[in-house]
């Protein structure tokens, strides 16, 4: 009865712990039933702590969840393996518990055992002794491995390499910098990236909101919007061009934009589009006279360094 009214205790601390390391509220649940049915094969004498002990239990089910995900490749959903009950389910997690939508994203790029130390450490106050017994290792490994996930979380390289391509990945349009992650480009300067970044949150709130005049505004005379076709709706024209037309379209992709954030993606502000905190396409703006000239819309390159966006 003891380990049952610890675990009934518990049980929310464990959900939100281990949504925020897998990210998905199935997969978390999942995990938290695991080890509750560990708990109860367990012998007596291994649970002196049963609070400590399930958070250790439940983090290792994550990792170990985390590494066949990895070897499967499948840390990132595409659009189409995102069934609308799981978006729901992980939207619902995301607003309830107020998790970040970017914080979620940053998180996914991460390896597994940085996602792990980083969540129990830095988000739920673990100590590094139990942040250690979760990743099987010694507390200097699991210090170092929170520590390499707070530098890849403020966009240092770490072990993570140069930008990848995408089809829609270009940089700013009018002769801006690509960013720089981006091969050839010189970096976005400290006042062109808070720009940059000031111009694409005004042009989401507007979109959001369904305000034309202020799309409009932002928007330059001969605006072109392109996207991958394989993220396109049926009927959607892979390019739209004029302010008017832009600004128009974006109704037809409000729940895309209401479910995206602001990062900066390779040293550039861009919105990544994160249903449910999965990071599945990316947004990025081209400025030509202060105004936005380009929108493209494309898978986000998996090598992509990510951190988050001044936008005040």
């Amino acid at each position: 009865m003891a380990l049952l009214d610890a675990y009934s205790a518990e049980r929310p601390r464990l959900l939100s712990l281990a949504h925020r390391i897998l990210g998905s509220t199935h997969d978390a649940e999942d995990a938290v039933q695991q080890a509750w049915l560990r708990a109860q094969s367990a012998r007596p004498d291994e649970i002196r702590d049963p609070a400590a002990w399930l958070t250790t239990v439940t983090a290792r089910l994550c990792l170990d969840q985390l590494r066949a995900r990895r070897r499967r490749e499948e840390s990132t959903l595409p659009p189409e393996h995102l069934l609308p009950a799981q978006v729901a389910a992980d939207e619902e997690m995301m607003h309830r518990e107020d998790v970040s939508r970017a914080l979620l994203v940053l998180l996914s790029r991460l390896s597994p055992a940085q996602r792990v130390a980083f969540v129990l450490h830095d988000l739920f106050g673990v100590p590094f002794v139990e942040v250690a017994a979760a990743l099987g290792t010694s507390v200097a490994s699991a210090k170092k491995q929170a520590s390499r996930a707070r530098l890849r979380l403020h966009g240092a390289p770490d072990d993570v390499g140069p930008a990848g391509g995408g089809p829609a990945g270009g940089g700013s349009a009018g002769g801006g910098a690509a960013g720089d992650g981006a091969e050839g480009a010189a970096p976005l300067s400290q006042a062109a990236v808070a720009e940059h970044a000031r111009l694409l949150e005004a042009f989401l709130a507007a979109a959001r909101e369904g305000r034309m005049e202020a799309l409009l505004a932002l928007l330059a005379p001969e605006a072109v919007r392109t996207a991958h076709p394989e993220l396109l709706r049926d009927g959607a024209r892979p390019r739209v061009t004029g302010a008017r037309a832009v600004a128009e379209e974006t109704r037809g992709f409000l729940d895309r934009i209401r479910a995206s954030t602001i990062l900066l993606v390779d040293g550039e502000p861009a919105a990544v589009i994160a249903p449910g905190g999965h990071p599945v396409a990316l947004v990025r703006i081209g400025i030509a006279g202060g105004r936005i000239a380009r929108v493209d819309i494309g898978p986000l390159p998996a090598r992509s360094r990510l951190r988050a966006a001044p936008l005040r």
